[in-house]
């Protein structure tokens, strides 16, 4: 390998919003996500509301599109 061209590689923690800490090894530090394995809905098997609007409503509000 070429010295001098890789980024550094340290330990870091992932911050969940649900309030899970996740200590790993990443080139970025003190990373933060709104989701993780201890509350996705496909790992707990619990039905969460994720996302609450998808990307046509969005896009229908956004221009002012009325569907029926």
């Amino acid at each position: 390998m070429k010295k001098n061209i890789h980024p550094n590689y340290n330990q870091t923690t992932i911050t969940c919003a649900c309030g899970n800490v996740i200590e790993t090894g990443s080139t970025k530090s003190n990373i933060r996500v709104e989701i993780c394995s201890k509350c996705h809905p496909f790992f707990t098997g619990r039905q969460k509301l994720v996302d609450t609007g998808g990307r046509a409503d969005r896009f229908n509000k956004r221009y002012g599109i009325n569907q029926k």
